[in-house]
């Protein structure tokens, strides 16, 4: 079916008035970077086509923007999340233009860019965020190909969507979901099943565009592979049964969907079940509410994030909210509870130093980090430290990040077994400093040298992420750690 005319504007109208406002907030947000964010922008600093514990686009898009801007600041770090999110909506609004209409188009994306998630990832960037725009576009360029008759059209449709599907998953390897599950669908459903050779294209092209990673993987001990099966948890240590974090993860879903738009989903999947909502096509279920169920089944076999079904709401907005325009009042509700939320959000970042619950900062975990980073680079100068070594992730992202243009190294403790970080991966302190050295944060560790060690009065962290911590510094000889 041709795309409708008459949609673009108006949904771009409204997809850009919420970006704008998030870039303009953005511009006075008040947090720090999270240690997600240090560590994505550090790999930035050395390209490479993988990571210890992701693939390497989210790198590559701060790195692109930095360089542009000229500026590493947080802002210029986060700021190709808005506009990554509102590209993804404007792929959703065209491929509702080509399975509903005008309307549907126009409310589908003006519903993506105010999900809760989609507020959140616009204040952090996240590996979720660089691979939406380039799933959506795998979505359009594929739903063209199965719609569109093949004498027409050229071999740039399936070596486009197995590209932008190949970059999708170079940003975060849950985009693998939509590869297996459109090849369920089309076992079950003629309609939407690519030629063989429109098939075999896909194919090529994505494994052209992710071999990289895959050959960074293999080099390197799949190393990100390997971080991913941790993440599982039952792969190594057993599965058992965990209820509570299903409700949990569950409840969650709620809040990352928003509470009506996922209620609605549920229903939607009920009704389609029955034989109902026939308008909505059953491949848009099929993307979506699979990987929610593999997702709720890692749930209760050990644990799982909020944000690990976040690639279900490209297929489920597509599904959900052209099944509720049907039902005005509803989809209204929904648009006011998640626009509230969308506002809300950005402005508390920017208020965040002063917004408390109690004697707690309602965003503590963003803040207190740069302060913290400062404090050390400052003990380490009066100290005499040649250099900065620490056993926590945490730290370790901030004393990178804060401490960029800072002429003190920083290192990670010295593993004796496999890295728990990229840092101990890729920066481990080798023992050749010329002076002493600062280490912080020691967490259930002995120093090698502990007979030569000078402790140092201990930091107790400000309000926020090391509120109520305690940090203990010692000052140690350079080689320390060949005592061992």
């Amino acid at each position: 079916m041709a795309e409708p005319r008459g949609w673009i504007l108006p949904a771009f109208g409204i997809v850009a008035g919420v970006t704008a406002l998030r870039v303009l907030l953005l511009a006075f947000n008040r947090t720090d970077l999270f240690v997600d964010e240090a560590q994505y922008w550090f790999w930035g600093q050395e390209l490479a086509f993988g990571y210890y514990s992701k693939p390497p686009l989210i790198a590559w898009v701060i790195r692109a923007a930095t360089e542009i801007a000229g500026s590493d600041t947080p802002f210029w770090v986060r700021l190709p999340a808005p506009l990554f999110h509102a590209a993804t909506a404007m792929f959703l609004g065209a491929i509702a233009a080509r399975i509903y209409g005008r309307a549907e188009a126009i409310a589908v994306a003006a519903a993506f860019v105010t999900l809760p998630m989609v507020a959140v990832g616009s204040l952090l960037i996240s590996t979720d965020t660089i691979m939406f725009p380039f799933l959506a576009l795998a979505l359009l360029l594929y739903w063209r190909l199965v719609e569109e008759d093949a004498g027409t059209r050229s071999s740039a449709l399936p070596l486009g969507a197995g590209i932008a599907l190949g970059l999708a998953f170079l940003a975060k390897y849950a985009a693998v979901y939509y590869l297996g599950l459109t090849a369920v669908a089309a076992v079950i459903w003629p309609s939407v099943r690519p030629r063989p050779g429109d098939a075999a294209l896909i194919l090529l092209a994505f494994g052209l565009t992710i071999a990289p990673n895959v050959a960074w993987n293999v080099w390197n001990g799949f190393s990100t592979v390997t971080h991913t099966a941790d993440n599982i948890g039952w792969v190594r240590e057993g599965a058992g049964l965990n209820f509570a974090g299903l409700a949990e993860f569950l409840g969650a879903q709620f809040a990352v969907f928003g509470p009506i738009l996922f209620g609605a989903f549920a229903l939607l999947a009920v009704v389609r079940a029955r034989g109902g909502a026939r308008r909505v096509p059953a491949i848009l279920l099929v993307l979506s509410l699979p990987i929610i169920g593999l997702v709720s089944a890692q749930a209760v076999l050990s644990k799982a994030y909020a944000n690990w079904a976040a690639a279900a709401y490209l297929a489920g907005t597509l599904a959900v909210v052209p099944w509720l325009m049907r039902r005005p009042r509803w989809l209204a509700a929904s648009y006011v509870v998640n626009g509230v939320i969308c506002l809300v959000l950005p402005v508390a970042a920017v208020f965040a130093d002063r917004l408390r619950a109690g004697d707690d900062l309602l965003l503590k975990r963003y803040l207190g980090r740069a302060e913290l980073s400062d404090a050390l680079f400052a003990v380490a100068r009066e100290s005499g430290a040649a250099a900065i070594v620490s056993d926590d992730r945490d730290i370790l992202a901030d004393l990178f990040y804060t401490g960029r243009d800072a002429a003190l190294p920083v290192f990670a403790w010295p593993e004796d077994g496999p890295p728990p970080h990229h840092y101990a991966q890729k920066h481990p302190y080798s023992g050749e400093n010329a002076g002493p050295v600062l280490v912080a944060g020691l967490r259930d560790r002995a120093l090698p040298c502990a007979g030569e060690a000078r402790p140092l009065p201990a930091m107790t962290g400000g309000p926020g992420a090391y509120q109520r911590r305690t940090i203990q510094l010692f000052l140690v000889p350079p080689d320390c750690w060949k005592a061992d």
